[in-house]
C-alpha cells in the first residue's frame, strides 16, 4: 500500500464530503483503539471541527487513559479539535434496571453489549444535530464488510466510513505513518463493550491476520477443500460469520408489492 497517498486520499475526500455537503465538521468517538484513533487523527486533518467524545460505559481504565491521551495529542497538534466527555454508565445502569428478568443470561449479556453500542450512536447524534456535524465511522473492511464484527445501528450507525477499505493491517500502517501513540498500537484490539478485558481475537475466535487472509482466500474463489489445519479452521470459521452477518452487510430487506395488488 502506498501508505501517504492513501492517507492523503482519504483526507481529501473526507473534506469535500463534508464541503459539498455543506457540513462544518464531524464527530467521533473515541474509545483508546486504533481504528479510532486513525479515523478521528484524518478527521483533524482536514482542518475542518472535529468533536471526540468519551463515553465510557463501565469503561476499563486502560481504555479510558488510551482514548483520554489520544484527544490530549490531537489537540496539542490541531486547533480544530474539541473533546466531550459523556458518562454514559449511569443512563446504561438506569436502562438496564428497567429491563425484565430473563432466563438466558449469554443472550441478556450479548444484548446488553449491543445495547451499549446502540446508546453511544445515539449520544454521537445528539451532538451532530446539535452542531451540525457528520458522524464519523472507525470500522474497517474485515469488520464491516468481512466478519460483520459490530453492532446494526450501533457503531455500525454512521453517515460516513472513512477506513472502511483499509484491511486492518493497513489501519496499522497508516497509524504508524501518521503518529499515532504507541500504547494504542500494541493494545490487543477490543470492542469495549463487555466492561472487562476480553479481545476481538477472544470473542471471534481467530485474529485479524488470519481473517484478512480468509478474506482475500475467499476473494480468490477458495473452498475449504484447498486447506488443512487451522487455515481450514480459520476459513470454515470466516465463511460462517460471513453468511451469518450478511444482513449487516446488505441494505435492508423491501417486500415489494405487485403492481396488481394495489
Amino acid at each position: 500500500m502506498q501508505t501517504e497517498k492513501v492517507t492523503t486520499h482519504i483526507i481529501k475526500w473526507l473534506k469535500d464530503y463534508a464541503t459539498k455537503a455543506n457540513i462544518k465538521g464531524f464527530v467521533i468517538g473515541v474509545s483508546g483503539g486504533i481504528d479510532s484513533a486513525v479515523t478521528s487523527t484524518l478527521c483533524a486533518k482536514t482542518g475542518l471541527e472535529l468533536l471526540c467524545l468519551e463515553m465510557p460505559i463501565h469503561q476499563a481504565e486502560n481504555q479510558s487513559d488510551r482514548a483520554a491521551k489520544h484527544i490530549e495529542w490531537l489537540q496539542q497538534n490541531f486547533n480544530n479539535v474539541n473533546r466531550q466527555l459523556v458518562n454514559l454508565t449511569p443512563v446504561f445502569d438506569s436502562f438496564v434496571s428497567s429491563l425484565p428478568t430473563v432466563n438466558n443470561e449469554s443472550d441478556r449479556f450479548l444484548s446488553l453489549a449491543n445495547s451499549r453500542a446502540r446508546l453511544r450512536m445515539t449520544t454521537l447524534y445528539y451532538f451532530a444535530g446539535l452542531h451540525g456535524y457528520l458522524v464519523a465511522g472507525t470500522g474497517n473492511k474485515v469488520e464491516d464488510f468481512g466478519v460483520g464484527f459490530y453492532t446494526k445501528y450501533g457503531d455500525g450507525g454512521v453517515d460516513l466510513s472513512p477506513i472502511a477499505d483499509l484491511m486492518k493491517s493497513e489501519v496499522y500502517e497508516i497509524a504508524k505513518f501518521i503518529g499515532i501513540n504507541s500504547d494504542i498500537i500494541k493494545a490487543a484490539p477490543t470492542d469495549g463493550l463487555w466492561g472487562d478485558d476480553r479481545t476481538d481475537e477472544d470473542q471471534i475466535g481467530a485474529s485479524y491476520p488470519e481473517l484478512e487472509w480468509a478474506m482475500k482466500a475467499n476473494e480468490k474463489g477458495k473452498t475449504k477443500e484447498d486447506f488443512t489445519g487451522r487455515e481450514k479452521e480459520v476459513f470454515l470459521l470466516y465463511k460462517k460469520l460471513n453468511l451469518s452477518n450478511q444482513h449487516k452487510m446488505n441494505p435492508i430487506p423491501i417486500c415489494n408489492i405487485p403492481i396488481d395488488l394495489k
